[in-house]
């Protein structure tokens, strides 16, 4: 979710989890308040509130404060504090070329999260080769623009889809 809006269709969605993209440090109170209100477990994607800083600390700052389901950030010190928090911890990597899947790899030996979100996750030839070299739970996420990347993503290995697009939510919500 990047905007109140989405927040606020989330509230309203059958969905049970969500992930808050873009949000200011501001409005996490109520935004917390409202998820627990509707019974929703959010993630966090630490790298991206504003007026936080993207480290370890902030890490162990929302899961006292906030309690979240979990964090999300490429950061390998904040996955390494949402383990220790207890919270889920999910690394996202960029596969831009083979060698940033190589520093990937290096990376979950190192932070071991509970998932990985996969980006873009419109390409489910890496996403089978992630899954099988890590053995780890995938979220394919970036780029997934129609039922087609979806169905080819969960096809390859990824146990769940992140999007911003509506028209999938929607689409999904009504299945379900």
């Amino acid at each position: 979710m990047k905007t109140m809006k989405d927040f606020e269709a989330f509230l309203r969605s059958p969905y049970d989890v969500g992930v808050l993209l873009e949000l200011h440090l501001s409005q996490l109170k109520s935004v917390f308040h409202y998820a627990h209100q509707c019974e929703k477990k959010l993630l966090l994607h630490v790298d991206l509130i504003q007026g936080l800083s993207h480290d370890e600390y902030a890490a162990e700052y929302l899961c006292q404060e906030f309690k979240p389901y979990g964090l999300i950030s490429t950061r390998g010190s904040v996955i390494i504090k949402a383990k220790q928090k207890k919270v889920l911890a999910i690394q996202r990597i960029f596969l831009l070329d083979s060698h940033a899947l190589e520093k990937s790899y290096q990376l979950l030996e190192k932070t071991t999260p509970d998932f990985i979100e996969v980006m873009p996750g419109a390409m489910p030839h890496v996403i089978r080769e992630v899954k099988e070299r890590t053995g780890l739970s995938i979220l394919a996420g970036g780029l997934v623009r129609t039922l087609e990347d979806v169905e080819r993503a969960l096809a390859a290995g990824a146990t769940a889809i992140t999007t911003s697009n509506k028209a999938l939510w929607e689409h999904y919500a009504a299945i379900r």
